[in-house]
């Protein structure tokens, strides 16, 4: 299954809903160019929803934190939404856990901006 892509806006805030899985190739240039997409129409507040993820391989992972920085430097957040377990044990394994903001909650992702 490649990566699905569902956007949802509340306030000023967009919510990247992923389904699938960002791997090399496709599913990660699908993000590349969400995440892109909406910096370009100055929407720098994010957060990536991976409920649906079933896998992420180290490309995937690059993407995540390639997004992540370009978001950083245009001054805006990107925060991680619902992290399945096997992608947090990646992030604790790999130390970037403690890079991005994760929360379980979207209501206090939300409020977190």
């Amino acid at each position: 299954m490649l990566l699905e892509i569902r956007e949802r806006r509340v306030g000023d805030v967009v919510i990247l809903d992923l389904i699938g899985k960002i791997t090399i190739g496709e599913g990660s240039v699908q993000l590349r160019d969400s995440v892109s997409r909406l910096l370009d129409q100055g929407s720098n507040r994010i957060i990536l929803n991976l409920g649906g993820v079933t896998y992420v391989d180290s490309s995937g992972i690059g993407e995540l934190v390639s997004r992540y920085t370009t978001t950083k430097n245009t001054g805006g957040r990107l925060k991680l939404l619902s992290l399945p377990k096997k992608i947090k044990d990646l992030l604790m394994i790999t130390k970037l856990l403690t890079v991005f903001e994760i929360y379980e909650d979207e209501q206090v992702a939300l409020e977190s901006f």
